[in-house]
């Protein structure tokens, strides 16, 4: 079963897809309404060296419609998806949601 999987952060990274999938994603541009960015500091080493990146930023529920966060959704499978779990720290948790497109997809948010 393929999972849809939208990403605002550092899984758009090829470097990151590499590690975390064994490949190269191809997705296409779609938003996440009611939702805007925060920065969070990453302390995990693993996914420092991954991401390369201290801080990474992380989408905060609004329920205000004029807040979006702009992306890309890709098309996954139940192991890619469990892989993309594997990476992200505590600090995320991954939920269902609806995209500007209709599209039903996994997205991690503030947990």
């Amino acid at each position: 079963m393929n999972h849809y999987l939208f990403s605002y952060g550092t899984l758009q990274k090829d470097k990151v897809q590499l590690s975390s999938f064994g490949r190269i994603l191809k997705g296409n541009k779609d938003a996440l309404p009611k939702y805007q960015l925060k920065q969070i500091r990453i302390t995990d080493e693993n996914v420092l060296a991954t991401s390369e990146q201290t801080f990474h930023p992380i989408a905060v529920y609004t329920n205000n419609p004029n807040d979006i966060i702009e992306g890309m959704v890709f098309e996954i499978s139940e192991e890619e998806l469990l892989s993309a779990d594997a990476y992200e720290v505590a600090d995320y948790k991954r939920v269902a949601v609806t995209l500007s497109s209709g599209i039903e997809a996994w997205v991690y948010v503030k947990n």
